[in-house]
């Protein structure tokens, strides 16, 4: 039966971890035992791990669907959780931890995740090379993307005329963004349809080898879950930041963010250790591309349906370290090396940013 299923043993210890851990979240939830602190910790744990079972099951779809569709399914639904945890914030009135949690998924892999591969790379393997026309293409496409995320923020903090209409300007930006998305995917499929993975590239991210049916099953169950564990997660998340002193700008900067997808960005530093660096580039930012095109603008469309009205105005200083990081990350990439020092440099500037937002 488990030959059948396609699940190898690494998967069915993911299944199981985040089995356990989502019924010890349910149990410290509604139970309301393990202090202010520990139901929020286990939730953030099962979260990730139901984040990384999302990802297996879109790749186990790969099999039937090709390479291509398979890419931008995982376009749609790999930051299905939290897109789910934000929904929750705001439905809960946390604005700050909805906004800040959308700029730091984007911080977390352009500074953290993609300086920690490069760091990981560059000392097992050395200076390390990828493609210049690759990581251009990205690159621009991350800063034109984040260019017109920015649009409304910038209004406002600038007192133009259009300040004072931002919900209006966020959803024609959404729109648009969400478009721009619709307009990119029949260049993605036959780019991606394109791509061979080597032996190594299908190891680290798990070759798919599930039935149709076992992938969909488990997209489903998962995807239910990943909702009802975000729903814990922000509820637990208020006892927790008034116990340890947490702002919620720092909060959803740092700690949403990367519980959101913490196990899934551990692929791409496992592929800069494997010297795959090509493709460690390429998974690392498409994620930061996927919540500026997709997850932020169908917040905006979706945020009235938890009884909010979310637009994409950030403060000044959140504008200011997305820029940084930003175009930090594209002067890194776009020689087509990298190195330990980057990579350790990209560390640092992303935990002198947290830094300043631990206040609030």
């Amino acid at each position: 039966m488990i030959l059948r299923m396609g699940f190898s043993r690494s998967d069915w210890r993911l299944i199981a971890l985040a089995t356990v851990a989502t019924l010890a979240a349910a149990v410290t939830y509604y139970g309301r035992i393990g202090g202010s602190i520990s139901p929020f910790i286990i939730s953030a744990i099962s979260l990730a791990l139901l984040a990384s079972l999302v990802g297996r099951s879109v790749e186990g779809l790969g099999d039937r669907l090709g390479a291509g569709a398979t890419g931008v399914l995982q376009s749609a639904l790999g930051n299905l959780p939290e897109l789910f945890v934000v929904l929750f914030a705001l439905k809960a009135k946390l604005y700050e931890v909805a906004t800040a949690t959308i700029v730091g998924s984007i911080l977390a892999n352009v500074l953290l995740v993609l300086g920690l591969a490069f760091l990981v790379g560059g000392i097992k393997n050395g200076t390390q090379t990828f493609g210049q026309g690759s990581a251009k293409t990205i690159s621009m496409l991350l800063v034109l993307s984040v260019g017109a995320l920015l649009v409304p923020a910038l209004t406002a903090s600038l007192h133009t005329p259009a300040a004072g209409h931002e919900r209006a300007l966020s959803i024609i930006v959404s729109i648009l963004l969400l478009g721009l998305f619709a307009a990119s995917l029949p260049a993605s499929l036959k780019r991606q349809e394109a791509e061979h993975h080597t032996p190594d590239e299908e190891q680290a991210l798990g070759a798919p080898s599930w039935p149709l049916w076992v992938a969909i099953g488990m997209l489903a169950v998962t995807g239910v879950g990943a909702a009802f564990v975000s729903d814990w997660f922000v509820g637990g998340l208020t006892p927790a930041m008034d116990s340890l002193g947490i702002s919620q700008t720092f909060a959803g900067l740092v700690i949403v963010a990367i519980a959101g997808n913490a196990v899934e960005n551990v692929v791409g530093i496992q592929l800069a250790a494997r010297n795959q660096s090509d493709y460690a580039l390429s998974v690392i930012l498409q994620s930061p591309l996927q919540i500026t095109l997709v997850v932020a603008p169908a917040l905006v469309l979706l945020s009235p349906l938890v009884g909010a009205s979310f637009t994409l105005v950030l403060s000044p200083l959140l504008i200011a370290v997305l820029i940084l990081a930003v175009v930090v990350t594209v002067i890194v990439v776009l020689d087509g090396e990298s190195n330990w020092l980057e990579g350790a440099a990209l560390i640092v500037l992303y935990g002198i940013i947290a830094a300043a937002f631990w206040w609030g």
